[in-house]
């Protein structure tokens, strides 16, 4: 009986372990079957999906802004030359370069020596010529009485010989009476002829003795202004520069001293392109009245300025190109002359345009629109401006859609897309607060709870109160009244006043 019992129980463990190796076997021979099937059909993958930041494309009016460099350069300047050589005697106190001198203060002065004696040479001269000019006149008041006298004997000859010539009609006077008087006549018109040629000489004396006296005058108004000119005073106020003189020194007649520079009236020198300064022109070819921003950037800080545009310069330097602009300076302070700036200029506002950055356009002038399923569209832009970052386009057919920020080589036509929408000016928007709308109870419910917190400031529950009076109120408005009123019958919980959403 055992060992029909034991026979059994090995029939009955080898049928088990002919069962399994034949389910094993069937296991593996499927598995084969499997594959050598699935080798014809493609195998299919998830579409990948690419998280982008999205900016609203926004029209608006914009005014580019035109940047250029520029030097800053001075309006009014006063070169300090000697005006006479000599040696310096004296040089006012702090005369050195970027010290501040006052209109009329006395700069230096030159050994006026020479000049002193000049003057009192060319002061004699005049005296000379003031004595020869009243000799002159004396002579030639003296010259017009001869002429006088000869002029009376003149005619005192001429009656005696109309008085000869009726006697000798009547035949009492001789011929040879006659003719003695006719030769008186002739003699007394020979004097007077001779009178007024002494009379014209002395007249002609008087002239150049007045003519030399001008001279006179003339050099010792001169020698005056020599002796003048010793003292060197400040036209203006300003700054000196470029200072070059000490005591006792000898200079030369127009040798440069120094410079003096009015520190309030400066401007830009800047050159643009003949394109920017197309768009500076208004409809009649001249230049706008167009402000600007001058900036100097300091130790990482920006001293700026306003300014505006004056003129443009009327030629074109040699070996140069575009157009060079002046730009007056209106606040100065923290500016020198010599300063490598920065000028911002406002052009014309253009319309429905849109601010972008400059990496959403590719570098086909393309941008990528995200399609209400989030999918990607290749939209040709027209660029109009670039300004820094950024670039303006013309808003047409983009007006309230969504592009890619920033365009990298993964993306193009057709990608999905996850947007995470910013504004243009990269910062996230805001998302809309849920508002819920309330029944009467609910309502009435929320007003006790908010009148019944004694320790809530009354600027805020005001403020809750007529939001909760409004047909929708925020739902994270209610979460926050209902929570902090919470098993305390409506006072704050943990010991302070709640906060109004």
């Amino acid at each position: 009986m055992r060992f029909l019992t034991r026979s059994l129980v090995a029939l009955l463990l080898a049928a088990c372990s002919v069962a399994a190796l034949g389910y094993a076997g069937y296991t593996l021979f499927s598995a084969i079957q499997d594959r050598n099937e699935a080798t014809g059909r493609p195998a299919t993958g998830r579409e990948r999906v690419f998280t982008v930041r999205a900016v609203p494309v926004t029209p608006a009016e914009i005014s580019p802004t035109l940047s250029a460099f520029g030097e800053v350069r001075t309006q009014r300047a006063l070169e300090l030359r000697a005006p006479v050589g000599g040696r310096v005697l004296e040089v006012a106190q702090g005369f050195e370069d970027g010290a501040e001198v006052t209109e009329g203060q006395l700069l230096f002065r030159i050994d006026p020596a020479d000049a002193i004696s000049a003057l009192a040479l060319a002061q004699s001269d005049l005296s000379r010529a003031q004595a020869e000019l009243r000799d002159a006149e004396r002579a030639l008041s003296l010259a017009a009485e001869d002429v006088d006298a000869a002029q009376a004997q003149y005619d005192l000859r001429e009656r005696a010989l109309i008085r000869r010539q009726g006697l000798a009609e009547r035949g009492v006077a001789t011929e040879a009476a006659l003719e003695e008087a006719e030769l008186a006549l002739s003699s007394a018109r020979q004097a007077v002829v001779g009178r007024r040629q002494a009379q014209a000489q002395a007249d002609a004396r008087a002239d150049q003795a007045r003519t030399a006296l001008e001279r006179q005058r003339i050099s010792v108004n001169e020698a005056q202004r020599r002796l003048d000119d010793t003292r060197v005073h400040a036209s203006f106020t300003g700054t000196l520069a470029d200072v070059n003189i000490v005591e006792g020194r000898i200079v030369n007649t127009s040798e440069q001293l120094a410079r003096i520079i009015d520190p309030a009236a400066l401007e830009v020198s800047v050159r643009l392109s003949t394109a920017q300064y197309l768009r500076l022109l208004n409809d009649d070819g001249a230049l706008r009245d167009a402000g600007a921003e001058i900036a100097l950037e300091v130790a990482g800080f920006e001293i700026t300025s306003p300014g505006r545009v004056l003129r443009a310069s009327a030629t074109v330097e040699q070996g140069q190109s575009g157009r060079r602009l002046f730009v007056e300076l209106n606040a100065p302070r923290g500016f020198r002359p010599g300063d490598f700036v920065t000028v911002r200029l406002q052009e014309p506002a253009l319309q429905n345009v849109a601010l972008l950055p400059a990496s959403a356009v590719n570098a086909a002038g393309n941008v990528l629109v995200i399609n209400d399923d989030n999918r990607l569209t290749a939209m040709p832009v027209s660029v109009l401006r670039r300004q820094g970052d950024d670039v303006i386009i013309r808003a047409d057919g983009l007006a309230g859609r969504e592009v890619v920020r920033e365009v990298t080589p993964n993306l193009g036509t057709g990608i999905q897309v996850s947007p995470r929408r910013e504004s243009a000016d990269g910062g996230p928007l805001p998302e809309a607060a849920e508002m819920v709308t309330l029944d009467a109870s609910h309502r009435a419910r929320l007003i006790a709870q908010v009148e019944g917190n004694s320790r809530m400031p009354e600027q805020i529950r005001a403020r809750l109160l007529a939001q909760l009076s409004q047909d929708q109120v925020p739902a994270q408005m209610i979460e926050r009244i209902e929570n902090t009123g919470a098993g305390q019958g409506g006072a704050g919980q943990g010991g302070g006043p709640m906060r109004g959403g």
